[in-house]
């Protein structure tokens, strides 16, 4: 028999792993400068190395691609987790468990994307989070059976 909260975490794993696609797609476009100032900031972005310390000295572009990459591999671990999840079936109360701490880390994801960035990931980790919450609360519904 299939439970309503198959579908939303259904869902929810497509979810994150269509924004870890469309995100990893930044890893193969460079940004070109619209202006005198883009030019000069993105120059210094690939340029200007800071000393960060014990030897690390990483261009803001380093950084800012190490930080697009763990994005990407956080939507694509919900998203392999959750087919994981709904292939193996595990417990309502292991389900129940696991999906609080998608709830958690993705809702912690959507207002620091909502607070920094711009809509396109404020969407789709807004969708993530809503269909999260869904999937959540169908499984809170779901009687445990024994």
């Amino acid at each position: 028999m299939l439970k309503k909260y198959s579908i939303w975490l259904k869902i929810s794993a497509i979810l994150q792993l269509m924004t870890a696609l469309v995100h990893s797609i930044g890893f193969f476009v460079q940004p070109e400068p619209k202006n005198e100032t883009e030019k000069q900031m993105l120059t210094l972005m690939d340029t200007y190395k800071a000393d960060m310390g014990l030897g690390f000295t990483p261009t803001f572009s380093n950084l800012f691609l190490s930080m697009s990459v763990c994005f990407t591999l956080l939507c694509l671990f919900g998203g392999w987790l959750n087919i994981y999840l709904l292939r193996k079936k595990p417990g309502l109360e292991i389900l129940r468990g696991v999906m609080l701490i998608n709830l958690v880390i993705f809702g912690i994801c959507f207002v620091v994307m909502a607070i920094f960035t711009f809509l396109p990931p404020i969407l789709s980790t807004g969708l993530i989070f809503v269909a999260l919450i869904i999937t959540y609360i169908s499984l809170r519904t779901t009687p445990q059976t024994s």
